[in-house]
């Protein structure tokens, strides 16, 4: 006879905020929260999840989008919000407005991409260069026109911007012509008590080690040492697991020895 399962898959999906703070503070021997406690329990999970922006890139958070080119148009700005400004227009492979550039975080990569039709069929990218502030300062004429080779990104508090060299030529911003890129974007903020975390499954148990490490430190430090371990330990083996892995070929060094 079978076991008798859930058949579900959901857990991460239904784990709630306040169950998450339920679950940190239990850990720490603290049951039964008061209105304060749990407030200052968001406000660490909300911290954590910025902290987390310091430990190399998740690749969970990686989205895709392309940038619509303006003739001359050397800048372009992505805000962290749309209260902070508007960002500049991005549209999916299919050219449909993406309404996912806000809460970006960092670019790592760009290409040119020429689209053979407007609606996205084929398509060909031309991989362009990342470079740093000192390479782009040196360029003469910072409004040449002609298809784009190179990118800089500068971040701020609220945006962060993506310079262009040369700028976009009326050839090289047709509308079948975009900047393909891959972003790194923020983590969502905890928000209200009952919505999940915008985490996978696999960060959710070094989550809730952080958030009762962080609790330790400000209600039970005599347990911090104890719960800083769970969740470096914890966080080491998400940060393992996470990603995509590629194959790896190893080949034998031949070594001809001198022959006189």
């Amino acid at each position: 006879m079978a076991n008798t399962t859930s058949g579900t898959y959901t857990f991460d999906k239904t784990y709630a905020i306040d169950d998450i703070i339920v679950d940190a503070y239990e850990r720490i021997g603290l049951v039964g929260s008061s209105g304060n406690q749990i407030r200052s329990a968001r406000r660490s999970l909300n911290i954590i999840f910025q902290e987390w922006g310091n430990r190399g890139l998740h690749y969970w958070e990686v989205g895709k989008t392309n940038v619509t080119l303006t003739v001359g148009q050397a800048e372009y700005t992505f805000y962290r919000s749309s209260g902070d400004g508007t960002s500049s227009p991005c549209v999916t492979d299919a050219n449909v407005a993406d309404a996912s550039i806000y809460g970006f975080a960092d670019i790592s990569q760009c290409s040119y991409r020429l689209y053979n039709n407007s609606s996205g069929g084929t398509q060909a990218d031309t991989t362009m260069t990342k470079i740093d502030r000192s390479t782009y300062a040196g360029y003469g004429d910072k409004k040449t026109k002609s298809t784009p080779s190179n990118f800089w990104v500068q971040r701020f508090i609220d945006k962060i911007t993506l310079t262009i060299y040369p700028t976009a030529s009326t050839s090289a911003a047709g509308s079948t012509n975009k900047l393909h890129i891959y972003f790194t974007k923020r983590i969502e903020d905890a928000g209200v008590f009952t919505n999940a975390s915008q985490v996978p499954y696999r960060f959710v148990p070094c989550m809730t080690a952080g958030l009762a490490f962080y609790l330790s430190q400000k209600f039970s430090p005599q347990r911090s040492q104890e719960m800083k371990l769970f969740y470096e330990d914890e966080l080491a083996r998400a940060l393992a697991e996470d990603g995509s892995a590629s194959s790896t070929f190893i080949t034998p060094k031949t070594y001809y020895p001198a022959i006189t």
